[in-house]
């Protein structure tokens, strides 16, 4: 048996691939950077890809049995599947890593996420299988989760380990990037498709295309990945134990109140990034006669101000401290959940406005959101414990998100729906309160080490 296990082990490939790489030199804080960027943006496209389908296709598509209403609202829960599979995901991931290797580990992963969203492009309707169609597609949404819960490889961390002193949260905003791309590039797909061909058309094959689309992303990803895995940088500190992942349940009983604590304290920033991406879409195509393909636009557009705000988040955060670049967006995210979600219902100028000055707080709120989380974790545990709260902090903040927001705003209008986003604010500046030094480590003067 151990001789299968060292078979299937990738720790000597990694440490011959390093060895190769080694020769060309050290890979510096920059180069990796890109292979960041480049992982994130293959993970959130796929997330997008399913987020904005299940706005405009598989309400009609699975749920065409049911009133428009209740058919978003099917889609939305399935949408949450992901976000609970995700924690079991790590768990999983943790273990092969473990007993593996992160390479095997991250080629495993990307490749069910890859296969799980391709499998999703040939989900049967309705009309063809019945129930079975949402059977089918609830099973590879978990997939998806399952995959995602594997696809953390540390490599956040390795890069605000190897960021400059004082520039900590410039290179912890690196990472978030990848979100607004992948809208960007989603959005692009689907306007293309919604504005090119006919409705029936488009439900009957166009929308799958982004779906084929992502598993070529994800091969690309996957090398940009693990060119830097197997670098002697990052080999170096897996064998000092700073990215090596310990068993989940020890981290669990040796830091399981810094977990909560780091899982509430982006909050704000998690329920602020469905609330301006994936809720908005569904208002629009439920209550109003704006096209999806138009408002798509304006994600789009509203996006690249997001990308703008989360670069300046970094300059904010090594100026001011990250803790209170989060508690001081937390608090505006609070007075923007008051009258902002109102200017849906404002025609194309207030949609604008509302998306645009959306994703500024929600670049501003984001880019430090993963740099938070483990500022307090020991450094053994740091790994694991970063992946648990990364996933319980997804499934919290932003998990239900729509479905909760979809469910207040039809009820009681769209100033309802600030509710939601109101909640997730308090929830960041009390879990900040309760834990004092969250975040601290990386002011200005401060020496400590701060992954994300």
């Amino acid at each position: 048996m151990s001789s299968i296990n060292a078979d299937l082990s990738s720790d000597q490939l990694e440490r011959d691939a390093a060895q190769i790489n080694a020769s060309d030199g050290e890979i510096d804080a920059g180069e990796i950077a890109v292979g960041v960027i480049i992982g994130r943006t293959s993970e959130f496209f796929d997330f997008f890809v399913y987020a904005i389908a299940s706005v405009v296709v598989f309400p009609r598509l699975i749920f065409p049995h049911l009133d428009p209403l209740q058919g978003m609202a099917w889609s939305f829960a399935v949408f949450a599947l992901a976000f609970v599979a995700r924690p079991f995901g790590t768990a999983f991931f943790i273990w092969f890593d473990r007993r593996f290797g992160r390479g095997a580990r991250l080629t495993l992963a990307l490749l069910l996420l890859g296969t799980s969203t391709v499998c999703i492009a040939f989900v049967p309707s309705h009309a063809q299988v019945g129930v079975w169609a949402a059977v089918f597609l609830a099973v590879f949404r978990m997939g998806q989760g399952v995959a995602l819960g594997g696809a953390w490889d540390g490599l956040p961390s390795l890069l605000a380990l190897s960021a400059p002193p004082h520039r900590k949260g410039w290179y912890a905003m690196v990472p978030q990037l990848g979100a607004p791309i992948g809208l960007i590039v989603a959005s692009s797909l689907f306007a293309y498709f919604l504005t090119s061909l006919s409705a029936a058309d488009f439900l009957d094959w166009g929308w799958r295309y982004p779906f084929f689309c992502a598993f070529a992303i994800n091969v690309v990803a996957l090398f940009a990945r693990l060119r830097i895995v197997v670098t002697p940088t990052f080999q170096a500190l897996f064998d000092t134990r700073e990215l090596q992942p310990t068993p989940v349940f020890q981290a669990i009983r040796e830091e399981g109140p810094r977990i909560v604590i780091g899982a509430f304290a982006p909050l704000a920033s998690f329920a602020m990034f469905h609330m301006v991406t994936v809720f908005p879409l569904s208002w629009v195509f439920l209550f109003t006669e704006e096209s999806p393909s138009r408002f798509l636009l304006i994600e789009i557009a509203a996006a690249v101000a997001g990308i703008c705000a989360i670069m300046a988040s970094g300059w904010l955060a090594d100026r001011y401290g990250r803790r209170a670049v989060l508690a001081a967006t937390a608090a505006a995210i609070a007075a923007f959940s008051g009258f902002a979600p109102q200017l849906l219902d404002g025609g194309p100028a207030g949609e604008l406005v509302f998306m645009v000055s959306g994703f500024i707080l929600l670049g501003l709120a984001f880019g430090q959101a993963s740099g938070v989380i483990a500022s307090s974790f020991s450094q053994r545990n740091r790994y694991t414990a970063s992946a648990l709260t990364s996933d319980l902090a997804w499934l919290f903040g932003a998990g239900f998100a729509p479905l909760a927001a979809l469910g207040l705003a039809s009820q009681w209008g769209l100033i309802a729906s600030g509710a939601y986003l109101l909640s997730g604010a308090l929830v960041t500046l009390v879990a900040l309160w309760l834990n004092s030094t969250l975040g601290r480590g990386d002011l200005p003067g401060k020496t400590a080490a701060d992954p994300v």
